[in-house]
């Protein structure tokens, strides 16, 4: 039996391409795999701190060596919970929205919270090592606008840092092996973008067979 955390990063749940498409996904998946355990990170219900001085005091003094006090300590507890599920976890799913260029500001504050020496990665002075037990992510992209066509006004080489993020990010936590699917034309909602989400959601179908 394996593990698939899935990672939900809109909040507009039903009207969701990246959700929508990532459901499909699940529901082949569940066929394919019916022995797998499937995990819901939804991080617009997650409790998720602020990444405060206290935090950041606890941050320095692990890579200082010196001990933390009990209310360091109560923290970095509390980073070390919200890490779990990457760390037990053999598959990841993600269903990414783009914001103004980039991911949206709470799957940012996640990865703020949780991406920390010794939890998610590890530094032995030679070089940096990803601790994530996932060598296999999938990562649903949805756009409002054209990023990809040579015609587009918001070329990804330019206006893109969402996708560029997100597979560094999964690469430096010790992912190895990322495909993605991108769903775009969503502004006006699924009506406008039938064509788009259909072809998502069979590509997305194909992938959890053999996922």
């Amino acid at each position: 039996m394996a593990r698939l955390l899935y990672i939900e990063a809109s909040p507009r749940k039903e009207r969701s391409a990246s959700i929508e498409v990532s459901r499909a996904f699940l529901e082949t998946y569940q066929t394919t795999h019916p022995d797998d355990e499937i995990e819901t990170l939804d991080i617009w219900a997650a409790d998720l701190p602020s990444f405060n001085g206290e935090a950041l005091a606890a941050k320095y003094a692990g890579l200082n060596g010196v001990p933390l006090t009990q209310e360091q300590t109560a923290v970095w507890n509390e980073i070390r919970r919200l890490a779990a599920p990457f760390l037990v976890a053999d598959k990841l799913l993600l269903a990414v929205p783009l914001w103004n260029f980039g991911i949206p500001y709470r799957l940012k504050q996640l990865i703020d919270l949780i991406s920390q020496k010794d939890i998610l990665f590890s530094f032995d002075g030679y070089g940096l090592q990803g601790l994530v037990k996932a060598r296999k992510a999938l990562v649903v992209y949805a756009r409002g606008l054209d990023y990809l066509s040579k015609t587009s006004s918001t070329p990804a080489a330019t206006y893109d840092f969402q996708k560029p993020y997100m597979e560094t990010w999964l690469r430096f936590v010790g992912v190895t092996e990322i495909s993605s699917i991108v769903v775009e034309k969503t502004l006006f909602g699924p009506e406008s973008d039938v064509e788009s989400r259909t072809k998502a959601k069979q590509q997305a179908a194909t992938l959890a067979a053999d996922f």
